[in-house]
């Protein structure tokens, strides 16, 4: 979870300190003894550069990988490859932003590392004065478009399962019942799994899900690999209406925002997170790499009839299909467990404060179990999984992923350092332009799709 953390006991890097002292606001500060936040972290902050690395794919590599088929059935072969390294460039931009802006930050109001939201809010607070003001709003923002987005996953992860047990089961033989019966059955899993209070609980079956995940990604690659259709057979580009759907999928997939600043904020070294190679761009050169791999031979396997998960297209009467979708719905309720605690932390945040002390035990489990039911119950009343990916990037990740970084360096670099011409100015004005475009048009045609599948 995000959170400030108060200063502790400082721990020295000597090997890292001079290029420590260079990150303190850029070289900028004149101070014969800055303040470098890494110094300031907590001792059980020891993440490597190489740990950092590792967690950023495994976050990044999400559920997200087998979407990409879909996205490119909206945009074609060719336009979804420019487009995949497109939307992955932007990303990495956005996320470099944020955190170079965290990192200085730290330096202005000596903290040694900041989430997500705060920083939304201190940039603000310490921003011009006529900004300062909106600070509350900035982070309240952010926080909820971090919660939503994971509810909206929440949603998606429910669908997954249930669609991947439905074909198994008429596969066999089971019971012919709808997606919707399965979504709700998914209930006796997640009520009692959701009721885990406690992270290091779940580590043991974290680690095993990373295993069966990546087996299912080559199971479902392989297949895509074994007879592919020619080339032409598969349009490289579509209509322009298809575009808003393919950047709310691919931003669905690929945005991984929420999960930087906890990372970032864990590393012993954080000056190499940014930078040339550094952690974030090998990440995000690995991931668009692997989505736009994935999204190319799915989409072009099995063409207009690929699902919003990839497995769901293998084949019915294969057993090593059969497995691969019953690895992937283990990983999927194991992932809901653990995404599932943004919202909650966000959500409780705001009501401990209200709730007696003596009552917390059970205000928490109620909680809990509200979130599950809504989610379980949201994903019933629309059992599609494409609807849910397209809706939840085209709103909380436009949001939370493109405008709201490029917002929070404007205000921190107003009054001190724009750039030749403000083109820092101009290129963020863009970026918002974009993620407006991609919400307004990602929405349309969400709901309107919505409209017709009732």
């Amino acid at each position: 979870m995000e959170k400030v953390v108060d200063t502790p006991p400082i721990k020295k890097d000597s090997d890292a300190y001079s290029s420590k002292i260079e990150l303190a606001y850029n070289g900028s500060r004149e101070d014969l003894d800055p303040y470098v936040p890494a110094d300031h972290r907590p001792l059980e902050s020891n993440t490597s550069s190489f740990g950092a690395l590792a967690h950023l794919l495994k976050a990044s590599l999400g559920s997200g990988v087998l979407a990409m088929p879909l996205a490119f059935k909206n945009a074609g072969l060719l336009v979804g490859v420019v487009g995949t390294m497109i939307i992955g460039f932007i990303c990495a931009h956005v996320i470099t932003v944020l955190v170079k802006t965290s990192q200085q930050l730290c330096v202005e109001i000596k903290r040694p590392c900041l989430g997500y939201a705060d920083t939304c809010d201190l940039v603000f607070q310490n921003g011009p004065t006529s900004v300062r003001k909106y600070a509350p709003y900035a982070r309240e923002l952010a926080d909820w478009a971090l919660a939503v987005t994971h509810l909206g996953a929440c949603c998606v992860y429910v669908v997954v399962v249930a669609e991947s047990f439905k074909q198994v089961s008429d596969v066999y033989g089971g019971p012919n019942w709808s997606v919707t019966v399965f979504c709700a059955l998914t209930l006796v899993i997640l009520i009692p799994l959701t009721q885990i209070t406690k992270l290091k609980y779940l580590v043991p079956f974290s680690a095993m899900a990373n295993f069966v995940w990546l087996t299912s990604i080559c199971i479902s690659i392989y297949y895509c690999l074994r007879s592919p259709p020619s080339l032409s057979s598969r349009n490289l580009s579509t209509s322009i209406s298809g575009l808003p759907n393919f950047i709310s999928t691919s931003l669905f997939a690929m945005e991984g925002i929420g999960v930087v600043m906890p990372i970032e904020n864990e590393m012993t070294k954080p000056h190499q997170f940014l930078g040339c190679p550094g952690v974030l761009n090998i990440a995000m050169t690995a991931v668009v790499a692997l989505y736009a791999f994935v999204g190319f031979s799915g989409y072009l396997n099995f063409g207009e009839g690929v699902r919003g998960s990839l497995t769901l297209n293998l084949p019915q009467d294969e057993i090593l299909a059969q497995t691969a979708k019953i690895l992937v719905a283990c990983v999927m309720v194991l992932s809901y467990a653990l995404i599932f605690y943004v919202p909650v932390d966000v959500i409780w945040r705001r009501l401990q404060e209200k709730i007696p002390a003596r009552s917390h035990r059970w205000g928490m489990a109620g909680l809990r179990l509200f979130g599950t039911l809504f989610t379980v119950g949201l994903a019933c009343a629309i059992p599609r999984l494409e609807l849910f990916m397209e809706l939840v990037g085209a709103v909380c990740l436009s949001i939370m992923g493109l405008s709201l970084p490029a917002i929070v360096e404007t205000v921190w670099r107003w009054g001190k350092d724009l750039g030749p011409y403000h083109w820092i100015l101009w290129k963020n004005c863009l970026i918002v332009l974009f993620s407006l475009v991609a919400l307004v048009s990602g929405v349309t045609f969400s709901i309107k799709s919505m409209i017709d599948n009732l």
